[in-house]
């Protein structure tokens, strides 16, 4: 996908960006058991897809950061698994 691709897509995914070569967000939650259910959440969609993002977490924060290995980038994949993951917040 070209920049201007992933610019154009990166509009329909509102907190999502850029970030060396892959799109990348930051969730911040109440509390340690929240920040885990996010994960394991997360953890569901990227195994039922079949597509997964690195995810790193503390107390009270996670990032979710999806690029497609086999692409070499991003991939449309990439933004469809980043709405999946919102969903969980709205």
């Amino acid at each position: 996908m070209s920049t201007a691709e992933v610019e154009a897509h990166l509009a329909r995914v509102p907190g999502w960006a850029l970030v060396e070569g892959s799109i990348e967000k930051s969730f911040r939650f109440a509390d340690y058991h929240r920040t885990m259910a996010f994960v394991n959440a997360v953890a569901w969609i990227a195994h039922r897809d079949d597509h997964h993002p690195d995810v790193t977490f503390s107390y009270n924060r996670a990032r979710v950061r999806f690029n497609t290995h086999s692409v070499g980038g991003i991939s449309l994949n990439d933004f469809i698994c980043a709405a999946k993951v919102d969903a969980l917040t709205a």
